[in-house]
């Protein structure tokens, strides 16, 4: 359905009621998010959770219900509500400094971490005390374009609805099963019962990326814990892993940020998998996962 008018005062309940969910405890209340923007907006009506559409809600301003025509009738069609919206109403609902004119309601998308154990994952990407919302949601996308089959946020990380992170994701939050609130602990004994190899990603690991790469021993299922951007992982998670690896720094660099070593590793993972004896390989049964998205420039 579409508004029969234009919402135009901020005041209106509808528009409160959407603004609340910029804040963690509303969206925790009504298990609702805001989705920002033409791609996260795309992604969402094309995305059902079991429960029913993703895509509740939507706002557009005039000009971008105009620019993105399309894209409103298929949210349409998938049975969400369209509200024409003023600019000032927009911008309100938006954290961006230039609103791109299309804010959407959607359903919560974690997934419960039994359900991910049970379809048996062979790439995980598990963070535990990842505080920053951005570096949450560049290591999602990461891990989507990596291939993985899940991410598993902890209950001592950041909110994954929280706006900078869903934006960061840039629409890998839609692509990928999540589960989140998870104790560190719970996730690598659940992951290790299903048959996964549980690595901790840590500076200080005593075993070398480039070395587990060519003793082969990164072809099998496996699940990455990356830690906090500034300290890292306490003893007490790199102890629940079967290994603390460390990528390689061949140059002068101190260090590498939390997403540029989750890519690394996960990308490492990835290859590995495919290669001849992976969990991926042709003739085990693994399916590529490849896809022919956009670059990594994009």
């Amino acid at each position: 359905m579409v508004s029969a008018a234009e919402l135009t005062s901020p005041r209106s309940p509808r528009v409160v009621a959407a603004r609340r969910l910029g804040r963690r405890g509303f969206r925790g209340k009504e298990r609702r998010f805001l989705a920002e923007g033409p791609q996260a907006v795309r992604e969402a009506v094309a995305h059902r959770t079991p429960e029913g559409p993703t895509l509740l809600e939507l706002f557009a301003t005039a000009e971008a219900a105009e620019r993105h025509s399309g894209l409103l009738e298929r949210a349409r069609a998938a049975g969400c509500a369209v509200h024409r919206a003023s600019d000032e109403v927009v911008a309100g609902l938006s954290q961006t400094v230039t609103p791109q004119g299309l804010v959407g309601v959607c359903r919560f998308l974690d997934r419960p971490l039994a359900e991910i154990l049970a379809a048996r994952p062979r790439l995980v990407a598990v963070l535990a005390h990842v505080r920053d919302p951005g570096n949450a949601g560049t290591v999602l996308r990461c891990a989507d374009a990596a291939g993985a089959d899940a991410v598993i946020l902890t209950d001592a990380s950041v909110d994954l609805y929280n706006p900078k992170a869903v934006r960061a994701s840039a629409g890998s939050l839609f692509h990928l099963p999540v589960a989140v609130g998870v104790p560190v602990a719970s996730a690598a004994a659940g992951l290790a019962q299903a048959g996964v190899r549980v690595l901790a990603a840590d500076g200080g690991g005593e075993r070398d990326l480039d070395t587990e790469l060519d003793a082969g021993a990164m072809g099998g299922p496996t699940a990455w814990i990356f830690g906090n951007e500034a300290w890292g992982l306490p003893p007490e998670t790199r102890a629940l892993a079967d290994a603390v690896v460390r990528v390689p720094l061949h140059g002068r660099a101190e260090s590498l940020n939390l997403a540029t070593a989750a890519a690394v590793c996960l990308y490492a993972s990835a290859r590995a998998q495919r290669a001849p004896g992976g969990c991926r390989a042709a003739g085990t049964g693994g399916g590529d996962g490849t896809g022919g998205g956009p670059g990594l420039a994009g």
